[in-house]
């Protein structure tokens, strides 16, 4: 039998009785993430995704680590399948693993047995494996307590699986399932994790960037886009709406008192972003704020930026420190593109000394000095739309 993919479920196993819905959208989402690789058949049984190549054809090394980018999978792990009789289990065993074995110091086998019907309990299917591997490989000592190298044997309702130690999956829930939501994609570190975040837990997301041309560059703008394409090998494609901002930000400048600029900017990007994601469909604005990181990330800053909007606004980096927000973006791909030395709006007409407790009534005098609603129209007159995949067939 060929080699198949086991994909274990994760938080999908406690929900009731909705829970078809989710493993739905979740063998959804992997049949349009692997159909790239070729044709594989995909099934759901006993709160695994099976997996199984359809052809020789079929790129099991690409798939495999496709699979590894899907929300709702908690671990995974390349399988051989076998009938179900201690013979053939113990030849797929060495046929499969043997080399991994042997190379090994140690080993245990790890049994279990869903299908109640096999004469074995998974004990004794363990000894009984375990024992026949200890003869063919004298050089390899069991050891049942911290082994080298983890031998599973899993048997299940239409064969006996046999696979080394499982990986982690992309855990979260299936995207799809969260809603939608709208986040406002800077070119730093911190945005694109924020996405990542907020898209594990099942939301569907959409970005919407700020360009201030001349003040940022077109490379810039190919940065942020292209750390659009990398949040996509999870999220799946979306839209990037690029929002030309550099007629507010010189309002603001020349009118406003140059302790408020930042607030003020920021109370414009979430004005418009709510606008682009109702436009979207989305039911939240998400951003990468972490609280006391800058000036503008403290709780009076946020207050004065959330007041303007009336969709809830996520903070999935809110308590996290930079470490781990550093880890995370190391871990999708996106930290090389992230610190690219290419400026973003946020760090055009910088205040020297900005407000880092400001109330709200002195940041809406300061706005009373501009035409508000003609600044955030005009802003999205000059709307740019990009739809960003990570496969260009998709």
């Amino acid at each position: 039998m060929n080699e198949i993919f086991l994909l274990k479920l994760g938080e999908i196993v406690l929900k009731g009785q909705n829970r078809f819905t989710f493993e739905n959208k979740l063998k959804q989402n992997v049949r349009r993430r692997l159909k790239h690789f070729g044709d594989f058949h995909i099934y759901i049984v006993q709160s695994t995704v099976y997996v199984e190549p359809q052809s020789d054809a079929c790129d099991l090394d690409g798939a495999w680590e496709a699979c590894g980018t899907i929300f709702g999978v908690v671990s995974m792990c390349r399988c051989r399948a076998a009938e179900k009789n201690l013979d053939a289990i113990f030849d797929a065993v060495m046929e499969y693993l043997g080399d991994e074995l042997a190379a090994a110091e140690s080993f245990k086998v790890e049994s279990k047995r869903s299908d109640k019907s096999f004469p074995l309990g998974s004990i004794q299917i363990s000894q009984e494996i375990g024992g026949r591997i200890a003869e063919a490989l004298p050089q390899v000592r069991v050891d049942v307590h911290d082994p080298a190298y983890l031998v599973n044997v899993e048997i299940r309702d239409y064969a006996a699986y046999i696979h080394g130690p499982a990986v982690p999956g992309a855990g979260g829930l299936p995207t799809g399932v969260g809603g939608r939501a709208a986040v406002l994609l800077s070119g730093g570190i911190d945005s694109p994790v924020a996405g990542h975040m907020i898209a594990k837990r099942g939301a569907e997301i959409e970005c919407v960037h700020f360009f201030s041309y001349p003040y940022t560059s077109e490379r810039a703008k190919e940065k942020v886009l292209e750390l659009a394409r990398l949040m996509t090998k999870y999220t799946g494609r979306m839209t990037v709406d690029i929002v030309g901002f550099t007629e507010i930000q010189e309002a603001i400048r020349d009118r406003c008192p140059e302790e408020y600029f930042t607030i003020l900017m920021r109370g414009f990007m979430m004005r418009i972003a709510q606008e682009i994601a109702l436009d979207h469909g989305c039911g939240c604005l998400v951003t990468g704020e972490n609280l006391g990181q800058v000036a503008s990330q403290t709780m009076e800053a946020m207050a004065c930026t959330g007041a303007v909007v009336k969709l809830p606004m996520f903070h999935p980096l809110i308590g996290m420190d930079k470490e781990d927000i550093v880890r995370i973006a190391r871990k999708i791909g996106t930290l090389d593109t992230s610190i690219l030395p290419y400026e973003d709006c946020c760090t055009v007409f910088t205040p020297r000394h900005p407000k880092t407790k400001p109330q709200l009534a002195q940041v809406e005098a300061a706005e009373a000095r501009l035409d508000v609603d003609a600044l955030v129209r005009r802003a999205l007159e000059n709307t740019e739309k990009v739809q960003v995949r990570f496969y260009e067939d998709e």
